[in-house]
């Protein structure tokens, strides 16, 4: 059998985008901008410049988790009907996208805290559009910022 044309909509199968990767992502940036402060201010810990490499690097890398899977979900999930009832997640996304690369750029935690802040209005908008309630809860660990959550039961 000779299949002429496959055609498909999604890059995975539909209805498992989920933003919590993002909010881990994001949270992650703020955490690892506190390790690297806490460093600095107590002489005790270690001040060795191969740690302060991988930490910077590991967060210039989650800010690009950030990045790249908010344009997965803005790009693949969000469609016409989304998009027309929520006519600012455009603005929204390429908000995300510019605090995302001044995270990678500084080490300033005001940045991290204003890109957390982003994925959680980003992830309540996610929320509606399949009309699932939110809550914001701390996040059991730190940074122990605010986080979205699917109310589930």
């Amino acid at each position: 059998m000779k299949i002429e044309e496959a055609l498909a909509h999604c890059d995975i199968p539909c209805k498992i985008y989920d933003p919590i990767v993002i909010q881990i992502a994001a949270l992650t940036v703020v955490r690892i901008i506190d390790i690297i402060e806490e460093k600095k201010l107590d002489p005790s810990k270690s001040e060795d410049s191969a740690e302060l490499a991988r930490l910077t690097l590991e967060k210039e890398n989650q800010a690009r988790i950030v990045k790249d899977e908010t344009r997965i979900i803005w790009g693949d999930y969000f469609k016409e009907p989304q998009i027309e009832a929520f006519p600012d997640i455009h603005s929204l996304v390429h908000s995300i996208m510019l605090q995302g690369s001044k995270c990678k750029q500084s080490l300033a935690r005001e940045n991290a805290e204003k890109l957390v802040d982003l994925v959680n209005e980003f992830s309540e908008i996610f929320w509606k559009t399949k009309e699932v309630e939110t809550s914001r809860v701390t996040a059991p660990y730190p940074p122990a910022l605010e986080m979205v959550v699917p109310n589930l039961s």
